[in-house]
């Protein structure tokens, strides 16, 4: 099996939401409120998938206008249909040629994006270059290798059964995912400024089941390592996992998880 050759999928907004995209509405809340941008501002959600950044920043910052790009037209079709705000607009696009004009937004943000944007440089050069003076350039990506805890364990045990499935761990395939990386990064992009940080949020499983069938929609690296599985080696996973996991008594299981997030400015 040439795993690692195996392109990620994203298509399913509802198959992503309950794997990755209610944790990363976590983040985006202590992201939005620690960059503390004024009420009014303009902003861009650069890979804003099925549209998690886009509605905590319609909640909490009162924006005048969020612009979410994507390159899915099936996570842009999911932001439209959830996100019915007059405020907000959502377009296919790509993030290494944003389809806007030059200093334009207060703040760009991307969530659990750049890992996955075949160019990093050029994408945070695309987003200083839409970002007006003064203005903030800003991203959050997980710790994939370190306490991302739900993958993790995932990853730990499907690497125990199975070698070839090494190269494929996150923790591996993106080393951009830590502080030193994150910062050079955007630094070399021309921002000033920059800090980096960790957010921690709880995630929380009802039960296992509330655990596992996320990785059973084939939306993001995990799941569709999943599914590529026959269902023997399936169940083995999900077995091995299961054994690992620490399961409280009343069923549940409380891990958390941690990204990183870093900011800038544009000075002219």
């Amino acid at each position: 099996m040439e795993q690692a050759h195996r392109k990620d999928t994203w298509a399913s907004g509802a198959a992503y939401e309950p794997y990755v995209g209610r944790w990363s509405r976590l983040v985006a809340r202590e992201l939005v409120a620690w960059l503390a941008v004024p009420a009014g501002a303009r902003w861009l959600d650069v890979g804003c998938g099925t549209g998690a950044l886009s509605q905590i920043i319609l909640e909490v910052a009162s924006p005048g206008e969020v612009l979410g790009i994507d390159p899915s037209e099936g996570y842009i079709a999911y932001a439209r249909e959830h996100i019915p705000d007059a405020r907000a607009r959502f377009l296919v696009g790509d993030a290494q040629a944003l389809p806007v004009a030059g200093a334009t937004y207060d703040a760009v943000a991307a969530g659990l994006v750049l890992n996955f944007v075949p160019d990093p440089s050029r994408a945070l050069t695309e987003m200083r270059r839409v970002a007006r003076a003064g203005g903030t350039v800003a991203a959050y990506v997980w710790d994939y290798a370190g306490q991302m805890q739900f993958m993790r364990y995932f990853w730990n045990a499907a690497v125990a059964l199975d070698p070839a499935a090494f190269p494929l761990d996150e923790g591996r395939r993106f080393p951009l995912c830590k502080p030193a990386p994150l910062a050079y990064l955007f630094r070399a992009a021309g921002l000033q400024g920059v800090e980096v940080r960790s957010i921690d949020v709880a995630t929380t499983f009802r039960d296992f089941e509330d655990y596992w069938s996320p990785f059973l929609g084939g939306q993001a690296p995990a799941p569709g390592y999943t599914m590529s599985l026959s269902e023997e080696r399936r169940a083995a996973l999900r077995e091995h996992i299961r054994a690992r996991l620490p399961i409280a008594a009343d069923g549940s299981i409380h891990l958390i998880a941690r990204a990183w997030a870093v900011r800038g400015f544009v000075t002219s």
